[in-house]
């Protein structure tokens, strides 16, 4: 069997060139464990048959551009389950049966060559201006909760999206779509159809398949039902990648938040194919942030980008703002386990909006049956027991850039104090043994977006007024019987 030196060489191929005989650009390859009988994937990606240059195109190990004609061939020397591209900026994204997006196709191992067609449409508009909802953790586990996503979450999802009014909205699912009933994938998808805009999918520690031995068996179920684990794609001028942080260790349910080595080598080929100083936006399950191993190896590799992380997995959300990054880890589709209304420091059940022009990306978070500008809840004075004296904000989609005020008399006081404490609605309805009644086990999480201050004595009324970094701002007046 013809190894990947031989065929490389044959080729005329040298690291980082274009081949002597001008055919296809060089593909980079990285030192993993090699098939013993490699196998020669080729293709085209072409529009109304005419062929796209200048597309990544990828194993997930072996990545290259398509030359000018939408040509491509290389050897596949690993066992990687998948050929797929990075789906270029101005085309549609197909979808699967199931309602996720479509950009790959399986490698059969028992070939030795296989040749492959990616068709794109082309938009009907420009990409610049696009919108992505990000679903963390619906987490459905039985009937009832699958009932809950499909018949509460979902309406309001959908409202969402016709508000938008932009047909180039797509979705991202940020892992643990399931809570280890991998049977009730098809009634996340039943939702994800409901929505009608394509879905990336991410692999969560709960949509594993936990009767494995190792991380690289663990994601069969998930493989066969949404594709690679680990992927990029463009729309617009933003770069998008999609990384599996969840490594299994084959003991029970145990897991560390750790990227690959694999991916890692992946990712630094598919980088150095945008230009730096873009937009790229990444999205894990764990937060890089606080639950990812080696982290600063993934850091090093975003440096020369503008960085946005989506993330999940915590039930909690939290904004990580540092230099060149941005990290959004988002509350829960499914709130504290599907147990009440709020996430266990508070955050509604809901989800992320993000709306992209050009480079720029802006973002709020839309909490389940309420409008898009629900973005703080006050507590009048004594309702959080370690503060009998002040009343309380909590504001969950804070950052440092957003600004808290409260009027009195006219007078806007700015002397707030932020305290990492827990939320009073989530005391009251996590706190204890036997709370919630649904999941006893969920207790009340601190937080850093909770606010205290003690407006003055007989007032009539307050105003809070908190705007956030893109100048919205939103009020609520709390008059003297509420405070």
């Amino acid at each position: 069997m013809e190894n990947r030196r031989s065929f490389v060489k044959k080729l005329g191929w040298t690291a980082g060139a274009v081949s002597l005989l001008g055919l296809y650009p060089a593909f980079g390859w990285s030192p993993i464990i090699e098939r013993k009988n490699p196998i020669r994937i080729k293709g085209r990606v072409a529009t109304n048959g005419k062929g796209i240059g200048n597309v990544v195109v990828s194993d997930g190990n072996t990545t290259g551009l398509t030359n000018k004609n939408g040509y491509f061939e290389f050897l596949s020397t690993t066992h990687q389950p998948f050929v797929f591209l990075s789906m270029p900026t101005g085309y549609e994204i197909d979808q699967l049966g199931n309602g996720s997006a479509s950009y790959f196709f399986p490698i059969d191992p028992v070939n030795h060559k296989m040749e492959v067609l990616f068709q794109l449409k082309p938009l009907g508009q420009s990409d610049d201006k696009h919108s992505l909802l990000l679903l963390a953790d619906p987490q459905i586990q039985n009937e009832y909760e699958a009932a809950q996503l499909l018949e509460i979450s979902t309406p309001d999802i959908v409202d969402t999206i016709k508000s938008l009014n932009d047909p180039n909205t797509i979705g991202v699912g940020c892992g643990d779509l399931v809570f280890d009933r991998l049977d009730l994938f098809k009634d996340y998808n039943n939702a994800v159809m409901q929505m009608g805009v394509p879905f990336f999918q991410v692999v969560g520690n709960h949509d594993m398949d936990l009767g494995v031995r190792s991380d690289e068996l663990s994601t069969s179920t998930f493989n066969k039902l949404f594709g690679p684990t680990y992927y990029s794609f463009n729309r617009g001028e933003i770069h998008y990648v999609v990384l599996d942080d969840v490594f299994f260790t084959g003991n029970n349910k145990e897991y560390i938040g750790y990227i690959t080595e694999n991916q890692l080598i992946w990712l630094e080929q598919d980088l150095g194919h945008i230009e730096k100083g873009s937009t790229v936006v990444v999205c894990t399950h764990i937060p890089v942030a606080s639950g990812v191993k080696n982290k600063e190896h993934l850091y090093e590799l975003l440096a020369p980008f503008k960085v946005h992380i989506l993330s999940g997995h915590t039930h909690r959300n939290t904004n990580y703002p540092d230099s060149n990054r941005f990290e959004h880890v988002h509350g829960a589709v499914c709130g504290a386990w599907w147990s009440g209304p709020i996430c266990s420091d508070g955050t509604p059940n809901g989800y992320g909006v993000y709306q992209m022009r050009g480079s720029e990306v802006t973002w709020k978070y839309k909490s389940v049956g309420e409008s898009m500008d629900h973005q703080f809840r006050f507590y009048k004075r004594g309702s959080h027991p370690e503060f009998p004296n002040s009343c309380a904000l909590n504001i969950w989609n804070w950052n440092p850039d957003w600004k808290i005020c409260w009027y009195e008399n006219g007078d806007c006081k700015s002397h707030i104090h932020k305290v990492d404490a827990t939320d009073p609605m989530s005391i009251e309805l996590h706190l204890g043994k036997l709370l919630p009644e649904r999941r006893p086990w969920v207790e009340p999480a601190k937080s850093d977006h909770m606010f205290f201050f003690e407006p003055g004595e007989n007032l009539d009324k307050i105003t809070v007024e908190v705007t956030d970094n893109f100048g919205n701002t939103y009020i609520q007046t709390i008059k003297s019987e509420d405070m």
